[in-house]
């Protein structure tokens, strides 16, 4: 039986992840998403710079996430703030990421 390899790729997010960036990261996302291989693929958004993520930025990762389970390929959030952390658990979405060491 030979074992897949995961396909990795990187998003580094805005300071400030919200309505005026969203499209943006979306489409890029996405491109990155369909750049893998259904089934063996990992995307890794990197947030050690983002400062702000509003409802908007929120819903973003959500779309992100349902793309990329569609591809059966799952989502990590690397450095996500500690408001972000606390919204995605007060939202219950914590469990559709994976995350990724501590804030900076």
């Amino acid at each position: 039986m030979k074992a897949t390899q995961i396909e990795a790729r990187e998003l580094r997010a805005p300071a400030v992840l919200g309505l005026d960036t969203r499209t943006e990261v979306l489409q890029a996302a996405a491109e990155l998403v369909a750049s893998m291989t259904p089934g063996a693929g990992r995307l890794v958004i990197d947030l050690t710079g983002t400062r702000t993520v509003d409802s908007a930025g929120l819903g973003v990762l959500m779309l992100i996430q349902r793309q990329a389970a569609e591809r059966r390929a799952s989502v990590a959030l690397r450095h996500p703030n500690d408001e972000l952390r606390f919204l995605l658990t007060l939202t219950k979405l914590e469990d559709l990421f994976e995350l990724e060491g501590s804030p900076r």
